[in-house]
């Protein structure tokens, strides 16, 4: 799918950005072009040192930012695929500067797609959030903003060969800022702070979530909001996985934070198709019919007022489960 050609990653130095690229450079050896487009300049020097050009040659390191149209369409030149990854994405900063997260992550997105509509880009994969099913805080309400452009340029794209989709997806584990983390640093103390007992949350690795994206590139019919069907776990569980002697300290949900992830409300399920391995949040107003959809993917509609939350999921990880896992976080974390 991606040999011979040119693909560009927004926010490339993050953590999905590091392990697509090294799937991408792994999988597709042909990549004729994979560029790189972050502001950090000390990441991409350390990323740099990782997966160099000197042994990947198509490989390229962008520095710019997704505020700057001009830049977006200076490194967009002679690319076939995006895939948008950078946001501003911590919920207290986002708060406290609510219009810097809003002239990244809606600002930006449009930049991005006024770039990729002029530039002759073919497919174009957004990266959002489950903050952004029923939003509520001012970071999932950048991201349902910015899903909601993704999914409209399809309406404005003319005769372009152009498709924009999104992907939505909850907890990747052990992310920056993410519970396991947090646990594995406070099991030393002897005390877990546990926000509400009732906690639950979605389980995806990152390398799932890559799979996802590429997935999206390859078969997309474009305006799709793509959610995949995931275990969830317990925070308690996690707790006992992480600390079994650990006594739980009860804090409180911190402002801005759900008891359980949603990623397709009830309101959704009028639009929604069930593709097997994910559903699809088809547009309500788009160029194509759900049942022409469901004709041509093999999906299946779900039913009127069905809901996709972690806490009404029909799996959810055991906590010998959850120790397995968190044992191969570990392991990969000192490698």
């Amino acid at each position: 799918m991606l040999n011979d050609k040119a693909l560009l990653i927004t926010g490339g130095t993050g953590s999905f950005g590091k392990a697509f690229v090294g799937t991408v450079l792994e999988r597709y050896p042909g990549i004729r072009r994979l560029v790189v487009y972050s502001r950090d300049e000390l990441k991409q020097y350390e990323m740099s040192q990782v997966y160099s050009d000197r042994v990947h040659p198509g490989l390229r390191y962008f520095i710019g930012d997704i505020r700057d149209e001009a830049r977006l369409r200076r490194a967009l030149e002679g690319v076939d695929y995006v895939v948008h990854a950078a946001a501003l994405k911590q919920v207290p900063a986002a708060e406290y500067n609510p219009f810097e997260c809003i002239k990244t992550n809606i600002i930006g997105a449009q930049n991005l797609i006024e770039a990729c509509l002029d530039c002759h880009i073919q497919r174009v994969v957004a990266l959002s959030t489950d903050k952004a099913a029923a939003p509520i805080n001012l970071y999932g309400a950048t991201k349902l903003c910015s899903d909601k452009l993704f999914v409209a340029a399809n309406n404005i794209k003319g005769k372009r060969d152009v498709r924009f989709s999104v992907v939505r997806y909850g907890n990747v584990m052990g992310s920056r800022g993410s519970v396991i983390p947090f646990f594995l640093e406070k099991r030393s103390s002897g005390s877990l702070p546990i926000t509400d007992p009732r906690m639950t949350r979605f389980n995806i690795s990152l390398q799932e979530g890559v799979d996802m994206v590429l997935w999206a590139l390859e078969h997309a019919w474009g305006g799709e909001v793509l959610v995949p069907k995931i275990p969830s776990y317990r925070i308690t569980d996690v707790a006992r996985a992480i600390g079994p002697e650990c006594r739980h300290e009860i804090v409180g949900i911190r402002p801005g934070e759900k008891i359980h992830e949603e990623m397709i409300t009830a309101s959704d399920s009028f639009n929604t198709v069930d593709l097997g391995r994910y559903f699809a949040i088809l547009p309500a107003a788009g160029t194509y019919q759900i049942e022409e959809y469901c004709e041509r993917m093999g999906a299946t509609r779900v039913n009127p007022g069905f809901a996709y939350d972690s806490g009404r999921n029909s799996e959810f990880l055991s906590v010998e489960q959850l120790k397995t896992l968190i044992e191969s976080f570990e392991a990969t974390a000192r490698a």
